[in-house]
């Protein structure tokens, strides 16, 4: 007996046998394949989704992200996983002229409250919109989503992590303030080379040079 078909990220629907049923050498491959192809597709789909929720602000004008590795922040006051210093790296972010956009590993409301926390939760108790904040998906590694967004999007990232398992493929890591490295001490977040966002020129109105 076979289960029902299993549909697989949309463009791929394999067969699951029956426990204890032998699986053909073909079904393996199949497997083996959809599985490898989901491992090296994930990171692309999560920058498709946070890349639908950029858009321009108010005044019309490019909004200039800066990236915020929720997972390894969270740590940095004593080591405890802590939302109130994500929170207060987001304000001073945010407090700089610059739109935060964090991204947690699929564990992160574990450490936090006990609990998974999807997207619009964290928004919530981040005091920020849901297209700024994306939980990745279970089983998907957050630094090479990370690392592929800012490339994306020509933004920074906010970490103590080095990345050192994905220099190779991001040589940008290496380059001196892509990585944004901070402490937190108290309620005082120190962020190392962010500085204000330089203020946008001013257009020049009607019979103006």
């Amino acid at each position: 007996m076979m289960f029902p078909l299993l549909p697989l990220a949309d463009f791929k629907t394999i067969k699951v046998a029956a426990p204890g049923e032998p699986v053909s050498s073909t079904l393996g491959a199949e497997i083996g394949f959809a599985l490898g192809l989901l491992a090296v597709l994930a990171p692309v789909f999560l920058v498709v989704r946070l890349r639908t929720r950029a858009r321009p602000d108010a005044r019309g004008e490019t909004e200039d992200w800066v990236l915020i590795d929720g997972s390894n922040v969270m740590h940095w006051q004593d080591n405890t996983p802590s939302l109130q210093t994500v929170c207060r790296v987001v304000d001073q972010v945010r407090g700089l002229g610059y739109v935060p956009g964090v991204v947690f590993d699929a564990n992160a409301g574990w450490k936090l409250a006990g609990r998974y926390l999807h997207d619009q939760d964290f928004a919530q108790l981040l005091g920020i919109e849901p297209r700024q904040v994306l939980v990745v998906e279970k089983g998907t590694q957050a630094d090479p989503f990370l690392l592929q967004t800012a490339r994306e999007f020509g933004a920074r990232i906010v970490t103590n992590d080095r990345f050192r398992d994905w220099a190779e493929t991001n040589p940008e890591v290496r380059s001196p303030g892509f990585l944004i490295r901070g402490t937190a001490t108290g309620q005082e977040i120190s962020l190392k080379g962010l500085d204000p966002r330089p203020a946008a020129p001013k257009r020049a109105g009607p019979g103006q040079a």
